[in-house]
């Protein structure tokens, strides 16, 4: 199934776990740590009530207010959308459109750590690449890897529910290391 379809079809909870993931992944370019998205996370282990993921969403933002643009401005702007336009009403349609926003963006940031233009308009690569349509793409590895993991966050959370966040966190938490060697080489490259 394509990543566009696994979307459409998650419950609200998949929904968050699956744009949070790719948040997670990219937190590094916004200055965070692993523990950063913990309290999101936790409400939706928990269940809590629209209210706290709203509180919790609020209190996220303000601990990475500002993004310094260290990492390329193009991929740090990006994650910093990823952040700011999460929807503090956890409702299935707003979730659903963060989703989608949410994938295409981090899809978009590790073409660039990989080495891809910023300007490079990609956004057929990247829809084609999402809507299961790989043969013949130019894909490259950090691309390749983040499109894996979003498509496993999803199958894991439709698969097992709740129980699946603990699996869905491992998987943004081996993503985000990967960014940061990513962004360790770019670093080496760039002296």
């Amino acid at each position: 199934m394509s990543l566009v379809e696994l979307i459409a079809q998650a419950d609200e909870r998949g929904l968050a776990a699956s744009g949070m993931a790719c948040l997670d992944r990219c937190m590094p370019l916004l200055g965070g740590g692993d523990e950063t998205l913990r309290p999101l996370w936790g409400s939706l282990a928990e269940d809590a009530a629209a209210e706290e993921w709203a509180e919790r969403l609020e209190q996220t933002r303000g601990k990475l207010a500002a993004a310094d643009g260290a990492h390329g401005v193009e991929a740090t702007a990006l994650a910093h959308r990823m952040l700011t336009t999460a929807p503090a009403e956890r409702s299935t349609a707003a979730l659903r459109v963060w989703a989608h926003a949410c994938s295409v963006a981090a899809l978009r940031v590790h073409r660039i750590l990989d080495g891809a233009d910023p300007a490079e308009d990609v956004t057929d690569a990247v829809e084609a690449a999402r809507e299961g349509r790989t043969e013949d793409l130019p894909l490259s590895p950090l691309c390749a890897a983040e499109l894996r993991r979003q498509i496993t966050v999803l199958e894991v959370l439709a698969g097992h529910g709740p129980a699946g966040l603990r699996r869905a966190l491992e998987v943004s938490t081996e993503g985000r290391r990967v960014l940061v060697a990513a962004l360790s080489r770019r670093n080496r490259r760039e002296g």
